[in-house]
């Protein structure tokens, strides 16, 4: 079988899609969504820097991409929860997706929606019945390593008492100021952050809330709640990151927790440990990211920042296009990692 896919957005992540779509035999690219005036309606192998023409040319127009005859879109723009003016912009460019006809896999989040209330679930839901079309979100993380591994460990389990999933991360080489200053709110004072950290900061605590109640769903144990907490810590002398300078007093690391409360302890927990300048607050959790599953039997496993995985844009890109058969041939409606089989890269393997 041939899917027909339209790629949406032509950023990092959108890039490595499309050029793995395009390499495939077994899928056609038939539609690109842009939103930049210099590639709309330039070829699809002259925007993604290809030697050849495609004969798909790139659009900024909603409806022509609405109206094409197609399997799946592939939609991976910066979330607009966070980027743009329109916060509600992917929400509802997916809805409208789906009820023309067109499964979406889409890496902004809404990985276990439901977690969002029964407005947004319900909006999905309609759309995907309209269409008769079905919805699925992925990634790395969330979509892989703090959600679907724990919930793949717990095939060995005789008994789970707590899971604990902490990655740490040192950004003292990220060159990104947008990101880590703009976006992440790194160099900024207490009342700098309130203010221009909250669309980050509620897109963040929405993806990790899902990563836990979807595990604890997926275990069939009820939570109590889920609960964040965010401690700040702030540089003692200026520091020189790759992304500018940390001036003494601002935010130099943020340690990110989110934990479902079962019988009043917290149960599942992730944390996220963030340095933007190796020495900041030692004495924070040091080391790899880590899962641990206390119970019968204890299990843990480590993985290296930037070894084991050394290309998480790629990962991520490749989630998402090994996803489509699955997707294509699943039943209408929203389908999260709980709905479906293991999804595996099938035909990938190099032989020569």
């Amino acid at each position: 079988m041939s899917y027909k896919v339209v790629q949406w957005s032509t950023g990092n992540v959108g890039m490595n899609a499309v050029k793995s779509v395009v390499e495939r035999d077994n899928m056609e690219l038939v539609g690109l969504y842009v939103y930049s005036d210099n590639k709309a309606g330039k070829d699809a192998g002259d925007v993604i820097g290809l030697d050849k023409n495609i004969g798909v040319k790139a659009t900024k127009d909603i409806d022509e991409i609405l109206s094409l005859d197609a399997d799946v879109v592939i939609h991976t723009p910066l979330a607009s929860l966070v980027y743009g003016e329109n916060k509600d912009s992917d929400i509802d460019n997916i809805c409208r997706l789906l009820a023309s006809g067109k499964n979406v896999i889409t890496t902004v989040g809404y990985m276990y929606p439901k977690v969002y209330g029964p407005e947004l679930n319900g909006r999905l839901e309609e759309a995907c019945k309209s269409g008769n079309s079905t919805f699925h979100s992925t990634g790395v993380n969330p979509g892989f390593f703090g959600d679907v591994l724990p919930l793949t460990m717990s095939s060995l389990s005789k008994s789970i008492e707590r899971i604990h999933v902490r990655e740490i991360s040192n950004f003292e080489v990220y060159p990104s100021p947008e990101i880590m200053f703009d976006i992440m709110g790194f160099g900024k004072t207490d009342e700098e952050f309130t203010k221009d950290v909250e669309r980050f900061k509620f897109w963040l605590t929405g993806l990790f809330k899902e990563m836990i109640q979807m595990i604890a769903d997926g275990l069939e144990v009820g939570l109590d709640e889920i609960t964040d907490e965010l401690t700040l810590s702030y540089a003692e002398n200026d520091l020189e990151p790759a992304a500018g300078t940390v001036k003494a007093g601002t935010i130099a690391g943020q340690l990110w927790q989110w934990a479902g409360i079962i019988n009043g302890e917290k149960r599942i927990i992730i944390e996220s440990v963030w340095r933007m300048f190796n020495t900041v607050s030692p004495e924070w959790p040091q080391g790899n990211h880590s899962i641990t599953i206390d119970g019968e039997p204890s299990m843990h496993v480590e993985f290296e920042p930037h070894k084991w995985l050394d290309d998480s844009l790629l990962a991520t890109s490749m989630h998402v296009v090994n996803a489509i058969p699955y997707i294509v041939n699943a039943s209408p409606g929203i389908k999260t990692f709980l709905d479906l089989p293991l999804m595996i890269g099938k035909g990938i393997f190099k032989t020569r």
